[in-house]
Formats: structure tokens, C-alpha cells, sequence
């Protein structure tokens, strides 16, 4: 009997697979689970439009990030700090601090964690932070850290 699972079944599959079990175990235990249903046409159909609706959902997603991964290479986010008389920043410059600072320059938001430092900046000078915008999708930004 061909079913469609509801939600992952360990051992047969993942929520909306289609997958063929015996009569008896889809009659008496996932159907009354309710951890799948029959597959007639309809249901199937159904099954077919969603994976379609998320297949489009995942292409614009990426070409969004595509799109802000070309737009963030053009732009330099300028971070006024203070420092001591050894040229060394009180505090550091953070993922955060980049972060606001873009929203409030360009008006381009970009959450904090996927701006990817390997330590924060403690020094003036300019640097080439990445972004992880999608998955296997990546950007840059350039950030000049200069005296207030």
C-alpha cells in the first residue's frame, strides 16, 4: 500500500515521502498514528504543489542572497572608535557594532550572526569581514575602523 508520511517515521522515511508498506502496518499503525495517510490522487497532488512551493521558495531565497552579495561588495562601512596612546581600541569592534552600523549607513540589514569574525577588530585599519547569506552562498564586507 502506498502511503504519505505526515511526519518522519524512523526506519521508512521523512514527512511527505511517498513510500510503499504493507497493508497491515499502514492500516494498523501509521494511519491510526496518524503518522501518514493513503495516497489517492489527490493527496499526492497535493504533496506535488508543496515540494514546488518550496523549491520556488528556496531559488528566490538564494537569488536574494545572491543580489545582496553583489550589493554588499561595493560598500565600505566606516566604524568611528576611541583608542589609547599605543593605537589600541577601547573595547573592540564586534559583529554587532558591524551590523548596527550598516542598517543605520546603507539600510541594509544583515543579522549579527551571520557575520562571520574570527576575533573581534582591535585596531584601526581596514577589513574584509565575510557574511554567510545562504547556504553556500557567501559575501563580503569592507570595514574601515577610524579615529572619532
Amino acid at each position: 500500500m502506498k502511503v504519505i508520511l505526515l511526519t518522519d517515521v524512523k526506519g521508512q522515511g521523512k514527512k511527505n515521502d511517498v513510500i510503499e508498506v504493507s497493508d497491515g502496518y499502514a492500516k494498523n499503525f501509521l494511519i491510526p498514528r496518524k503518522l501518514a495517510k493513503a495516497a489517492d490522487a489527490q493527496s499526492l497532488n497535493d504533496v506535488k504543489v508543496k515540494e514546488e512551493a518550496r523549491l520556488y521558495r528556496i531559488e528566490t531565497e538564494k537569488k536574494e542572497a545572491r543580489a545582496l552579495a553583489e550589493k554588499l561588495k561595493g560598500i565600505l562601512v566606516k566604524i568611528p572608535a576611541s583608542s589609547g596612546a599605543d593605537g589600541r581600541l577601547y573595547g573592540s569592534i564586534t559583529s554587532k557594532d558591524i551590523s548596527e552600523r550598516l542598517e543605520a549607513d546603507h539600510g541594509i540589514s544583515i543579522d549579527k550572526r551571520k557575520i562571520v569574525m574570527g576575533e573581534p577588530v582591535k585596531t584601526y585599519g581596514k577589513y574584509e569581514i565575510d557574511v554567510k547569506l545562504y547556504t553556500e552562498i557567501n559575501g563580503k564586507i569592507n570595514v574601515l575602523v577610524c579615529e572619532k
